[in-house]
């Protein structure tokens, strides 16, 4: 008999330690994905380095030339196509290259991998709910797993290179010529591309929330006007200094924001 399926038959006569035991094997096979997935990224470091993470500085990304073909089909010349990147990528450490092949494996390892941490987290919890819940959290890991992807698409697509042209591209004057850090390059892409895919979860975040009554639709509308201060406020973090930059990441954040409304008013209706 499997350690869930112990927990289905007898969970009323569990104690404490019997369910971190049952936690811990889901840490374990978590952490087991974990070193697969990032096992493999650094194997394949042509891939993850050259086709994806430093696709952005080039000017044939297709991000780049979406935006100049959109710039042609509206009859606006080459005004929104980007022009080749005036920086060059260096490495000024000793062991610089080697430690960001391994953060971003790992990174890489756990975007991979972020769907099969749902399913041990559904499995975990999978016990203590009700008939009816099951099926409902079973959809979780889909749509929690879909949105992450949407958010890191964004993030890698949208994001990532209009930062890299705008702040790859600044200068202060033409006799300084900008040299990146392949840290503080990796740094910012990663982070973007993380913190895009986590921001998507908002919607998985507030069925929970309103699950324990702590938010509630009413409660959502009623802060509406300080969640779009604070998306302006978060997307003015995230995006380089530049209104459109700013508005591209701002839009979809209001879209999740209305989203989790309905979401929210989706728990309250059932269990109303």
């Amino acid at each position: 008999m499997s350690l869930d399926q112990q927990f289905d038959e007898d969970d009323s006569q569990m104690s404490f330690l019997d369910h971190l035991e049952i936690l811990r094997w889901h840490l374990i096979r978590i952490a087991i994905a974990l070193i697969i997935t990032t096992s493999l990224a650094f194997l394949f470091k042509h891939i993850v380095f050259d086709i994806i993470v430093l696709a952005p500085i080039f000017d044939d990304f297709v991000t780049y030339r979406a935006f100049c073909s959109l710039s042609h089909s509206m009859g606006m010349g080459d005004k929104l196509c980007f022009d080749e990147m005036k920086f060059e990528l260096i490495n000024i450490s000793m062991a610089g290259q080697f430690s960001m092949h391994i953060i971003v494996s790992l990174v890489a390892g756990l975007i991979v991998a972020f769907p099969y941490f749902l399913y041990e987290v559904w499995r975990f919890i999978k016990p203590a709910l009700k008939k009816g819940e099951k099926n409902f959290a079973r959809g979780l890991v889909f749509w929690g797993s879909l949105l992450f992807m949407m958010g890191v698409a964004f993030g890698y697509y949208v994001i990532t290179p209009l930062s890299v042209q705008f702040l790859g591209g600044y200068t202060v004057s033409d006799f300084v010529y900008n040299q990146i850090n392949l840290k503080s390059y990796i740094s910012t892409v990663t982070t973007i591309t993380l913190a895009c895919g986590l921001i998507f979860q908002l919607p998985i975040v507030v069925y929970f929330l309103s699950k324990l009554g702590i938010i509630n639709p009413s409660l959502m509308k009623k802060y509406r006007r300080h969640s779009i201060i604070a998306v302006l406020i978060l997307a003015a973090i995230i995006t380089p200094p530049d209104i459109s930059s700013q508005v591209l990441v701002a839009l979809p954040l209001f879209v999740l924001y209305e989203v989790s409304i309905l979401v929210s008013r989706a728990v309250v209706g059932k269990e109303s």
